[in-house]
Order: structure tokens, then sequence, then C-alpha cells
């Protein structure tokens, strides 16, 4: 089948690598302009984009894709169906209308829940029990399109954003794949479970220790590994990527109750939470015996503060 793929990141990759496994034609590929990425800060392709010149096909990366130029890339492209994986930018009216199988979206959730941009990060914090992948027919609403296949996986107490994501990103090619061979019929959404997942905010990432250490710790495995569950003393910035929950420790929010080499006891709203694993900026992800080796964290310094 000729198809037209529109997407950016590694768990789009994995969808446009099964598309070509299974013998689709991908006659071009869209994805994001590269963006500054590194230390450097030098411009760097997207996943979708290396993959797909690895392979010697078609690549257009346009700023929008409300552009007369764009449309007709594609329509001479011949799609029979459109495939949108984590693309990053809206489909206008005239692209979702243009091929006969129409657009199929690969999405990371279990729509309606957690419709938008964080899906996966979104599900974590929740603490949701259960997450999963949806094929969508797109219309012109946010993820508001008729299902045409789901399944879905558990979210292990374990799981972080990096690796819930590994997870999905296979499923996704794989139901993907599927959806093609098979068309199921489509089925609406039920409105009334609709939930958004919204763009993460950098100041989401800012540990508030006053809240329970169970949210806490969904917050450092849902950040991990970008953008980074952060906290600060005395102005320098620190990243917990590691933590589990110690039931029973009362103390002020953010006080050190331990800093031990099995890990970083500091109390939180409600319980505390024992860091196992966390980086000073500049520097490396350590285990808290080697951090406390190179940084000295007294009982009672409070975390979150300018005063320590």
């Amino acid at each position: 089948m000729k198809i037209v793929f529109a997407g950016t990141p590694e768990f789009a990759a994995a969808s446009l690598q099964a598309l070509r496994a299974a013998g689709h034609d991908v006659t071009l590929v869209l994805t994001q302009p590269d963006r500054p990425a590194g230390r450097g800060l030098k411009p760097q392709a997207s996943a979708v984009k290396q993959l797909a010149q690895q392979h010697g096909l078609r690549v257009l990366q346009p700023p929008t894709l409300k552009n007369a130029s764009i449309l007709a890339a594609v329509t001479a492209a011949a799609p029979e169906a459109i495939v949108v994986a984590a693309y990053g930018l809206m489909l206008p009216a005239g692209l979702l209308k243009l091929s006969p199988r129409g657009c199929l979206n690969v999405h990371a959730s279990l729509l309606p829940r957690w419709r938008g941009a964080a899906p996966i990060q979104r599900a974590l914090l929740a603490g949701d029990a259960v997450t999963g992948i949806t094929i969508m027919q797109m219309d012109e609403g946010l993820d508001t399109g008729p299902i045409l296949l789901q399944e879905a996986i558990p979210i292990a107490a374990e799981d972080t954003a990096g690796t819930l994501h590994d997870r999905l990103a296979v499923l996704g090619a794989q139901l993907l794949v599927r959806a093609l061979a098979a068309p199921p019929a489509p089925r609406p959404q039920d409105e009334r479970g609709a939930t958004y997942a919204a763009r993460i905010g950098k100041r989401e990432a800012e540990i508030d220790w006053c809240r329970p250490a169970a949210e806490i710790e969904r917050q450092v495995r849902a950040f991990d590994p970008v953008p980074g569950a952060q906290t600060r003393l005395d102005g320098v910035e620190f990243k917990v990527w590691r933590a589990r929950i110690e039931r029973g420790v009362t103390a002020a929010p953010g006080t050190v109750c331990a800093a031990e080499p099995a890990g970083i006891v500091v109390a939180c709203g409600a319980d505390a939470l024992r860091i196992t694993e966390l980086q000073r900026a500049g520097g490396r992800r350590l285990a808290a015996q080697a951090f406390l080796s190179g940084f000295k964290l007294a009982r009672g310094t409070r975390l979150g503060t300018g005063d320590g």
C-alpha cells in the first residue's frame, strides 16, 4: 500500500520501520524541522528523518502544513493512506480527506483518556494502572476521531516515561500494521471519559516537597528521561532520577532525615522519599552513595529552599 507517513520522535520511528518491514511503499515522509540539541545546540535531525534517510525515502520538513505546496506534494505522492504518529502538527482538512483510507493516527493512550501531547507522562502522573495504544481514524479535532484498534498494557510500579514509551512504541507499530492489513469497523469515542494530556511545562519539573511522597515518586518516574524532576539547595539544582516511598517518616517537608549509602531520605507532605539516584547540575547521574562521597548533605538540611 502507498503511504505518506508523518512523525518525528523515536516513538514514530518504530511505526515507520514496521511499515517498511510489512512491505508498504512509503512514498513520502513528513517530519518536524531539525532542532538545536546537545551541549553545542547544533541542529539535529529527528529520529524519523534519520531512519527515512537511511532507507532513501523522500523527506519534507515544513514548519506548517497550511501551505498549498505541501498539499500538492502529498497529492503527488498518491497515498492510499496517510499515517501519523507523534508528528507535532495538526493536519488541515485538505490532507485528512486526501487519501482513500483517510488518515490513521498511532496514539499512546487508551482514548478518549489522555488526548493531546503528553499521554505517557500524564498517565504516570495520575497513577493510572493501565495505558495502551489506540489506532484512530483522524478527524479535525484533537485526537477525537473514531477508534479502529485499541490494546491495553499494565503500568508497572517501576515504569518510567522512558520504559513505558519503549513498550508502547513497539505495540503501536504492531497495531498499526494490523489496522492496515484488516481494517476494523470504526467506533466513536465516548466523550464522557475524555481527558486532556497537556504538554509538560517547565515549572512542573520542580518538586514541591509539601505534596505526598506517592505523588512525588510518580513525578520522578513520569519525568525520566526528560525533563527530570528537580529540586535545589543553596541555588544548586539537582535532578532526582530514582526514589521509593518511605512510610512513617514525619518532619517538615523537604527536610533531609537521613543521608546514607542506601539513599537520601527526604520528608514530604505525607511520608518520605528515599532518593537512590540523583544528579547535580552539570554532573552525571549517580547512585546516592557515589553522590554523597562528593557532596556533603547533612541531616536536617532543607531541600527546595535557598537557605539550606
